[in-house]
Parts: C-alpha cells; structure tokens; sequence
C-alpha cells in the first residue's frame, strides 16, 4: 500500500478500529488466571489483572454482573472467566470485560450455584420487600451451628460481651455432608414451633465451596423463606456467598458480625438507658413547673373569690343570734303546746269525775257497767268512788 493509497487515521480512529476487530473477533472467550492488582470502587464496578507466567491483561467487570458472582474476588486468587475482548479507546489497553467469574476447578458446583441462584431470584425469594425485619432488641436467640464449630463460640462470646442479659438457645446441627441440609432444615423448624427466641443465627466458619455446600440446597433455602422467626446468616469468611446468605433476612459477613447485627453494644444500651433517664427528668422537671404554676393561678384566683375575714364573722355571728332567737321561739311554741295539752289531759281525767261525786260499777274483769241490764244478781262488783271502793251484790229489788 502507498502512502497516497493510505487514509491517515487518528488515534482514536484506529483504536476504535481495533477494538472492533476484536469485539467481533473474540466476542466470547473463556480465559482462566490469577487475580491481580484488584479494586472494587465506590461504583460498584471491578478492576484487577489475570496474569499467568506468560503474561497478564486488563479485566473489567461491570456492577451490573458482578453482583452475581456470589464472592468478593482477592488478589491471588484462580479463576475462571467468560469474557469479551475490547480495546479501551482513551488509553489503547486491551481489556477482558468479564461477564461472568467463578473460582477455578469448581467446574459443575459453580455452575450449580449460578444455577439455583438465578431460579430462586426469579422466584422472588432474595426479594427484600419479603424479608422480616430483625428486632432491635431481642429477648432471646436461637443459634443453630455445629456444637464443634468454632463459629458457636465465637458468636456466644461476642453475646456475652455485647448483651449479657439476653438468653441464649442453642440447636445443635450438622453444618458440613450431605446430611447437614437435613439437620439444617429440622434445626430452624424446631426453632419455630418452640417460640423461644425471637431472631436466629444461623452460622459456621470459613471454608472451600465444597465445605460450605450445604447451605447452597434449595430446600433449604424455601425452609430460611418460610421460617416466622427472622433469620440471620453467618456463614464462612466476607468474601464467602452461599445461597443461605441470600434469602437469609440479613447476611452477616462472618459468625461474629452475626452476632453483632443481632445485638445493640452493652455500652449503647447504657446511653440508651441514660438518654431516656435524662428525658424522663426534664419531663417531670417541666410537669412539676407546670403544676407549680397552675397552684400559684389557683391560689391567686382563691385569693380574689373569698370574702373579707372580718365579713365572714360578722355573718356567722348574726347568723348565730338568729338561730338562737328561733330555737327560743320554737322552745316556747312547744311549752304552751304542752300546757294545752296537759289541761286537756286533766280535764279528760276520770279521777276528775269522780272528785265531783261519782261513782263506777265494776265487774270482775274490770269492765264498767253502763246500764242494769249490765248487772247480775248474785255476783260481786265493785264500786269505785273518789277515795275509795266497796264490793257489794245487787239483787232484783235492787234493780
């Protein structure tokens, strides 16, 4: 070609020239390596070299798909990658961006867990708007883990050191085999139906993928769904993702931290306590002020409202004279009633009549004769006269 014959490009032209070509030459690659040099910026997005002992190329891989690697990639790290081949235009580098990543030899078992993962997001089970909230203030917690682990007494020192006064349950399971699932499974439903403790820690130790694959069953999964009691996962290292950490209520990035997420810190409990001490006295401060105030208008208001002392005796003494005056009144109205009534009583008297020369006829029984046919021959009466009686007898010529 001639130099006449040749267009003359820009460098940007000819690096978009070449990232075509390789876009369309290398459009999907898999590429295995050794992390290097690798960042997780604040956007979300990864940056790191694959390098082996014949050299090394630029990765980047978007936030987008890096969310469903299930683990936080280090440097030295193998793995495995599905990518294309880009130019990066404003510096000329070639570049993998990797649309997926898995660590190297987990072949099928990644494969699986990518598998799953994606069913069971579909299937609205990592939906936040389904997860339980977790209390702020537990009366008491379950843990269920391996009475081996040395998760189990990691999380109940962190307990004891963090909330003390709270009860601890402890259900006891495998957490590695192909029995561990199961045992999982029975573990938290018999959480449930005790209602015993109101959040559950569900936790063991760091691991390969292989150790940590029971917590990768879909059964399992449904039976964290379902459960009444929140659930909150902690299990393996941060850069750990099981299938448990994602329909968990909250995920915990190691045993430890679960235990603190389910926990408020003992000295945050005591400046709780003194902040609402604090409260509780301004409040009654500003109470008794109020009432002191509403006592001294009350007060005022008495003052205003009551009579002069001096009033108040003068009526009082005046209305003594009159009730004295009235009892006099009435104590008169009575003795002359009882004088009428004595004199009539007096003049009703029989004695009376028989001071005036009278006489009564009794019989035996004390009942007086009121005219001759009242009387008997030959029976007794008596005659009562004004100071004094005589028994006699009537006959017929006394009739």
């Amino acid at each position: 070609m001639t130099e006449k014959s040749s267009p003359i490009l820009s460098v940007g032209a000819l690096n978009r020239a070449i990232a075509e070509s390789l876009t369309e030459q290398f459009a999907f690659v898999m590429v295995s390596g050794e992390v290097s040099n690798f960042k997780a910026y604040d956007s979300g997005h990864w940056y790191f070299s694959l390098k082996d002992e014949e050299g090394q190329i630029r990765c980047v891989m978007f936030r987008g798909k890096n969310l469903q690697v299930g683990f936080m990639p280090q440097s030295g790290d193998q793995v495995e990658v599905s990518a294309s081949v880009s130019l990066y235009v404003p510096r000329g580098d070639v570049q993998l961006t990797i649309h997926a990543l898995r660590k190297a030899g987990l072949g099928g078992l990644y494969e699986a867990f990518l598998k799953l993962k994606d069913k069971l997001a579909k299937a609205g089970l990592f939906d936040e708007e389904r997860k339980r909230s977790i209390p702020s203030h537990p009366r008491s917690i379950a843990i269920v883990t391996s009475t081996q682990a040395a998760a189990l007494k990691d999380v109940i020192t962190t307990l004891a050191r963090r909330a003390p006064h709270i009860p601890i349950f402890i259900y006891p399971t495998l957490v590695q085999g192909t029995d561990a699932p199961a045992g999982i499974m029975k573990a938290i439903q018999k959480v449930n139906d005790d209602r015993l403790a109101e959040v559950i820690l569900l936790v063991r130790g760091g691991g390969s993928i292989e150790d940590l694959w029971a917590f990768n069953d879909e059964q399992l999964a449904h039976t964290i769904a379902n459960s009444d009691i929140p659930i909150i996962s902690g299990v393996g290292h941060e850069t750990d993702f099981t299938i448990a950490d994602f329909v968990a209520d909250l995920r915990a990035p190691t045993p430890t931290g679960a235990a603190e997420l389910a926990t408020p810190k003992r000295e945050q409990l005591l400046q709780e306590l003194k902040s609402y001490q604090e409260t509780i006295t301004q409040r009654l401060e500003q109470r008794l002020e109020r009432e002191a105030q509403t006592l001294d208008q009350i007060s005022l208001r008495l003052k205003h409202a009551l009579p002069n002392p001096e009033r108040m005796r003068e009526q009082i003494g005046q209305w003594q004279q009159r009730l004295s005056q009235g009892v006099r009144v009435y104590l008169e109205s009575l003795k002359r009633n009882q004088a009428h009534w004595l004199s009539q009583l007096e003049t009703l008297n029989p004695q009376r009549t028989l001071e005036r020369g009278y006489a009564v006829i009794l019989d035996q029984n004390q009942k007086a004769a009121r005219q001759p046919s009242d009387i008997r021959e030959d029976e007794d009466y008596i005659v009562k006269l004004a100071t004094g009686e005589v028994l006699t007898r009537f006959d017929k010529q006394s009739k």
